[in-house]
C-alpha cells in the first residue's frame, strides 16, 4: 500500500509537470532516488514480516522487528526530558511530556524505515502531534547540514466510494516560512484526480489554503534520522534502516536466518516419533479405512497376512534430528546480524555462546553503544527542533504567554557503563577538584549548566548558614 502511495504520489508529481497541473499545485520535484523508494518499501515488508522470500514454507523469525525493537528500546529506556525557564516553559514541558509517553514505539518504527517526522499542528488551545514514518513524508529540500528544509506531507481520506487526498507542502523561505494545503477528489486511489476545495471535507475545512509565518529559520517539525551512513543512496541526506546493511547486496542475512529457522521446523515436524502398525490391528470405519487412535503417532503397514509374527505387526521409526547443527548455523548468522547492525553479540544470539573475556566484553558494549549513543543524539535534535515548532505555534495561536524555555535530556548510559562505579569516579573527581560541582549534577541528575549552578549556590548558602549559626552557638555557650 505504502509502495503504491509513494510511487504513485512521485510518479503523478514527474509525469504531470510537463502536463502543468501538479506543476501548479505544487511545483517541486521530490528529492528521492528510486533506489530509497524500493528500499523503503522492502524495509517496511520486512519490518511488518512481509519479507519477499516469505511463503507458506518460510516463516520469519521476525528479526528486523527485534532490531528496531531493541535499539529503540535502548535509546528511551529511562529517558527524562524537561523544559523549563518561565509559563512558555511549561506549557512546553507538558507538550514533551505527552510526546515522551508515545516516543518507544514511534522510535522504533523510525528506526526500522530510517527516519521519522514529528510534526505538531494547533488543535482547539492545545497541541497535537503527527509521527510521520519515513515512508509517508516527501522531502523536497536540504540544508547544508542534511536538514529537511521544505516537504510534503499527504493526508488521505475515503468517504463514500471517493478519495480524497490533501498535499501539505512546508516549504523554508529564508526567514519566512510558507505552508500550502491543496485538496483533490478522485473515483481511483491509483490518480489524484481534479483539485477541490478543502471545505469540502470536513476535516479540513477550518485549514488555510496558504499561510506565510515570518521570523521562522527553521522547519515546522522534529526530523529523526537513523544515524548511520546511507549505502542505498550515498547522495541522499535521508537516513536508512536500522538492519539495512543486515541485508547487503545477495548477502540477504535476514532472509538466510528465516530459511534456516524454517527448515529447522520443517525438521522437527517431519522428524517426530511413529509407529508403523500392520492395517490388521486396526478397527475398521464404515468405509473400511482403519480407525488409528492417534494420527501422528501411528502410520499403517500394508498387510503382510503374518499377525503371529510380532517382528511384522509393527516398527517404531524415531529419527535423528541434527538439532545442534541447525541451531549453531543460526547462531552463527545471528551473530553476524548483530555485528552489521552495530548490537553486541549475545542481543539476538544465544548468550551461552558469546566469548566472555573481560576486552571481548567491553568491545561487544561498546558497539551497542556507539549505536545507541548516536541514535539518542539524533532523537535530541528531532525534539530540539519540535520544541522550535511547539513555540512557533504557541506564539502564532496565543497558546501560552511568550518567555524563554531551556531543555535538559537524560539518557541512561548503562549499556557500557556501570552507573554506581561512574557515580563513585565522578565524585572521587569532584574531591580531586577534577570535575566541578556543577558539571557533576549535569551528568548525574541531567540538569542544565544553569540549573546546577543554581542548585550549588543554595545548597552553599544554606551550608555557610549552618557553619554561623553552630559558631554563634558556641560563642553564646
Amino acid at each position: 500500500m505504502f509502495q503504491k502511495i509513494l510511487a504513485w504520489l512521485r510518479d503523478r508529481i514527474n509525469n504531470m509537470l510537463n502536463k502543468g497541473t501538479i506543476s501548479q499545485a505544487v511545483n517541486v520535484d521530490i528529492a528521492m532516488s528510486s533506489e530509497m523508494v524500493a528500499a523503503l518499501q522492502s524495509w517496511r515488508d520486512m519490518y511488518t514480516n512481509q519479507g519477499a522470500w516469505l511463503t507458506t514454507d518460510v516463516f520469519s523469525l521476525g528479526l528486523p522487528g527485534a532490531v528496531a525493537s531493541e535499539i529503540a528500546r535502548a535509546v528511551t529506556i529511562e529517558m527524562e526530558a524537561e523544559v523549563s525557564g518561565s509559563v512558555r516553559a511549561d506549557f512546553l514541558n507538558e507538550n514533551m511530556q505527552r510526546v515522551l509517553s508515545r516516543l518507544r514505539d514511534e522510535t522504533e518504527v523510525g528506526c526500522a524505515l530510517g527516519g521519522m517526522i514529528i510534526k505538531p499542528y494547533p488543535n482547539g488551545d492545545k497541541l497535537a502531534f503527527n509521527y510521520v514514518a519515513a515512508d509517508s513524508f516527501y522531502p523536497i529540500d536540504f540544508d547544508d547540514d542534511g536538514k529537511i528544509t521544505s516537504c510534503i506531507f499527504v493526508d488521505t481520506q475515503t468517504i463514500n466510494n471517493n478519495y480524497y487526498t490533501r498535499l501539505e507542502f512546508h516549504q523554508a523561505l529564508g526567514s519566512d516560512y510558507q505552508i500550502t494545503n491543496k485538496a483533490f477528489k478522485s473515483t481511483s486511489k491509483e490518480t489524484l484526480g481534479a483539485e477541490i476545495p478543502l471545505e469540502s471535507v470536513d476535516a479540513w475545512a477550518e485549514l488555510e489554503e496558504e499561510a506565510m509565518i515570518t521570523g521562522v529559520d527553521r522547519p515546522l517539525f522534529g526530523y529523526f534520522r537513523y544515524p548511520v551512513s546511507n549505502n542505498i543512496d550515498m547522495d541522499s541526506p535521508l537516513g536508512i534502516s536500522c538492519f539495512a546493511k543486515a541485508q547487503t547486496g545477495k548477502t540477504n542475512l535476514i532472509e538466510r536466518a528465516d530459511k534456516l529457522w524454517s527448515q529447522f521446523l520443517w525438521e522437527l515436524d517431519s522428524a517426530q516419533r511413529a509407529l508403523y502398525v500392520d492395517v490388521l490391528a486396526f478397527d475398521r470405519d464404515s468405509n473400511d479405512k482403519p480407525i488409528l487412535p492417534n494420527k501422528r503417532l501411528y502410520k499403517t503397514l500394508k498387510q503382510s497376512g503374518q499377525i503371529g509374527k510380532s517382528e511384522d505387526l509393527f516398527e517404531e521409526w524415531t529419527p535423528n534430528i541434527r538439532q545442534e547443527e541447525y541451531l549453531k548455523s543460526l547462531d552463527a548468522i545471528l551473530k553476524r546480524v548483530e555485528f552489521n547492525c552495530g548490537l553486541a553479540y549475545g542481543t539476538l544470539s544465544d548468550p551461552q555462546y558469546v566469548d566472555k573475556t573481560a576486552t571481548e566484553i567491553k568491545s561487544a558494549k561498546q558497539r551497542s553503544y556507539a549505536t545507541v549513543t548516536d541514535t539518542q543524539k539524533s532523537l535530541k535534535r528531532c525534539l530540539d527542533d519540535l520544541l522550535y515548532a511547539c513555540d512557533v505555534w504557541a506564539t502564532i495561536y496565543n497558546l501560552a504567554p511568550r518567555g524563554t524555555y531551556e531543555a535538559s535530556y537524560k539518557f541512561d548510559d548503562s549499556i557500557v557503563t556501570d552507573s554506581d562505579a561512574r557515580r563513585e569516579q565522578n565524585r572521587q573527581d569532584v574531591d580531586r577538584k577534577l570535575l566541578a560541582k556543577w558539571e557533576y549534577r549535569v551528568q548525574e541528575y541531567g540538569e542544565t549548566e544553569e540549573a546546577a549552578k543554581a542548585a550549588i549556590a543554595e545548597i552553599d548558602a544554606e551550608s555557610q548558614a549552618s557553619m554561623d549559626l553552630f559558631e554563634i552557638g558556641n560563642q553564646v555557650a
